[in-house]
């Protein structure tokens, strides 16, 4: 049963194959068995799970679009009366008083919540490792980081410990461990999933998104999750289609540009051989491929980490020891308390944001970086819009490089930083992309490809990603370390 699809699944809940309790019980068996090693999860809601899955079989309803499909959260988005933390000593205690939007959507639909999954600390990194839980493993190879922010998601996913998950993409923390580790990912526009109760790393980047076995799969869930809300006034009223009817086989006509940044030095030769010759599928489904360029590439890095740690040092102004989250027990004044609880209560990582962000908005040098930074990010955006104009999908590598081993990086915060420089300026321009598995490294490692669609194009996306997918057997693939 772990191993069906989300599709496969639905349809064995409806023809009554197996029952939604039984289903929920072995993938809690599953993350028992497997989850000391991954560390996937943070928190196992086993008994809201086995009561809600006994609830639908007792209904005997599967109307509802995903009814009956056991799933997990990353660990930023609000669940009324489970915990909700972030990974952060900060909010190790924090019990949400009302559910995240995206979760009410999900329930209403009639998902089954397992838990919620580990993430880099209020997911400031790239390897899951600034986690106040511990790293979570890359289930390809347990040396190895599942990648971040949304490591816990992506494991569980590859794993067989989830249907599918929801994750949070800031400046590449879905598509990067999706990539990492073997499986779909989605990074949706801009505004297309309500951001209402998932915790804010830096708010005019964040968005919500999906990880799933198959594209079909991630087309499904973004069908339940997307659309306005009257509670988040940065998602527009634009229509949500029904993504299932761009599920195709072929790509005829179809208008692919190759950016030619995506392939330079900083990509290490085995990914480029590797998307280079998926590229070539591609083509024999019928797609139009043309070379793009896309200059402003190179400065994405900056400008990203000047406009992201900014909104990062505003946002985390919120945990002060004060109102809720980690007070210190050893302070005798006002400003003490606010010191020390903070100096306690954050890691290394959230510490490096709040620094950064802080100098880069601080009087004397807001215009010479903040405010640069700006409008180097609307220039990125107008390069997006006019490529899009010639193409109707980009495609490239989501990662420089496949998984690197926990520790690697750790004590060199910039070239961990570098690690996003294929994924954040499609977080810049705004825009939706996509990690659909595309190929193994030479150690066994995945290797995924990224399709990149312009505003609300998401549809692009699955026609693309699914073709692909049809013609290639890489999603198939199955980690045997447990």
């Amino acid at each position: 049963m772990i191993n069906l699809t989300l599709t496969q699944t639905l349809k064995g809940l409806r023809e009554k194959t197996f029952s939604c309790t039984e289903l929920t019980q072995a993938y809690l068996d599953r993350i028992k068995t497997t989850d000391k090693k991954l560390n996937a999860y943070v928190t196992v809601t086993e008994e809201m799970a086995l009561e809600e899955a006994q609830k639908r079989d007792a209904s005997a309803d599967f109307s509802q679009p995903l009814a009956g499909i056991p799933m997990n959260l990353k660990d930023v988005v609000c669940t009324k009366s489970i915990r909700t933390t972030a990974c952060s000593k900060m909010l190790k205690d924090f019990v949400p008083p009302y559910d995240a939007e995206v979760w009410e959507r999900l329930k209403g639909a009639g998902c089954v919540l397992l838990g919620k999954t580990n993430t880099d600390e209020f997911t400031m990194g790239s390897s899951s490792e600034h986690s106040c839980f511990g790293a979570t493993k890359n289930p390809w190879d347990l040396t190895r980081v599942a990648g971040g922010s949304s490591g816990g998601p992506a494991a569980s996913v590859m794993a067989d410990q989830a249907t599918f998950a929801i994750g949070t993409d800031t400046g590449g923390s879905i598509r990067q461990p999706a990539s990492l580790c073997g499986c779909v990912g989605l990074k949706v526009t801009y505004g297309r999933v309500p951001r209402y109760g998932v915790m804010s790393y830096a708010s005019s980047f964040d968005t919500i998104g999906p990880f799933a076995k198959t594209v079909e799969d991630a087309a499904l869930v973004l069908r339940t999750m997307a659309g306005h809300s009257q509670k988040d006034s940065t998602t527009p009223d634009v229509p949500v289609p029904d993504y299932s009817r761009f599920l195709k086989k072929d790509l005829k006509g179809v208008r692919i540009g190759i950016p030619r940044e995506f392939f330079e030095e900083g990509v290490e030769q085995e990914t480029i051989d590797v998307i280079r010759h998926e590229i070539d599928v591609l083509k024999r489904l019928g797609a139009e491929v043309t070379e793009v360029s896309l200059p402003l590439t190179k400065y994405a890095i900056p400008t990203y980490y000047l406009l992201a740690k900014s909104e990062a040092s505003t946002n985390m102004a919120r945990y002060d020891g004060i109102k809720y989250g980690h007070t210190t027990d050893d302070a005798k004044e006002l400003l003490e308390i606010y010191m020390k609880s903070r100096a306690e209560g954050f890691g290394d990582e959230v510490k490096r944001s709040i620094m950064l962000g802080t100098y880069a908005l601080s009087a004397g040098y807001y215009d010479a970086f903040y405010l640069k930074a700006a409008k180097v990010r609307a220039l990125i955006k107008r390069e997006y819009e006019a490529v899009f104009e010639q193409c109707d999908a980009l495609v490239g590598p989501v990662s420089p490089f496949p998984a690197f081993k926990v520790g690697e990086k750790a004590d060199d915060p910039l070239a961990m930083y570098m690690a996003d420089i294929l994924t954040i300026p499609i977080n810049l321009a705004g825009v939706c992309g996509l990690s659909v598995p595309a190929g193994f490294s030479k150690e066994g490692l995945p290797i995924g490809m990224q399709l990149i669609a312009g505003q609300f194009k998401e549809e692009n996306l699955f026609h693309v990603g699914h073709a692909y997918e049809q013609a290639t057997e890489w999603h198939s693939k199955r980690p045997n370390n447990f």
